[in-house]
């Protein structure tokens, strides 16, 4: 069966211009800034490491404290980057301190691999071995992430026991 070269001609032009007709159909969808050009994707910016990681430290009794953190959506803290130690002075050396927390979410990082993972609400109980004296700190030691890639560094912060 033969077509006649006007009827391929006609039914080219047909075809080109639906196909014509859904290139501008799509070019009238996408956001497009005062300028005309199509607008970027936004991209999601880090929160202030306050907001990211927000906790308090209280006295539950002596000897006895508990750190809290509530994480906003979409950040985490990792349980291997928990460390607590005590300086009983300004100079002096630090020791250890004993902790304890919840079991974590177990996922696959792109910074760290198969880690353990805090979301929402993390409570850590800190159990001091020794009794501290009037000028004694507490060093926080914890590093955090957000969900879409952005990895904050690692953080240690000081507290004042008796301040």
């Amino acid at each position: 069966m033969k077509m006649s070269c006007a009827f391929q001609i006609s039914l080219t032009l047909l075809l080109g211009t639906f196909l014509l007709a859904g290139n501008v159909a799509q070019a009238q969808l996408t956001p497009r800034t005062i300028s005309g050009l199509a607008a970027q994707p936004i991209s999601p910016q880090p929160l202030s490491l306050e907001q990211a990681f927000p906790f308090y430290v209280s006295a539950v009794s002596p000897g006895r404290y508990r750190v809290v953190w509530h994480l906003p959506d979409g950040h985490y803290l990792y349980r291997h980057a928990f460390e607590f130690t005590l300086s009983q002075q300004t100079d002096s050396a630090e020791q250890p301190v004993e902790f304890s927390m919840r079991d974590g979410l177990k996922k696959n990082d792109q910074f760290f691999g198969d880690i353990e993972a805090y979301y929402g609400q993390l409570d850590i109980d800190l159990s001091l071995n020794i009794v501290p004296s009037p000028n004694a700190r507490i060093f926080i030691h914890y590093q955090g992430c957000a969900d879409w890639g952005f990895c904050y560094p690692p953080q240690r912060f000081e507290f004042l026991l008796n301040p």
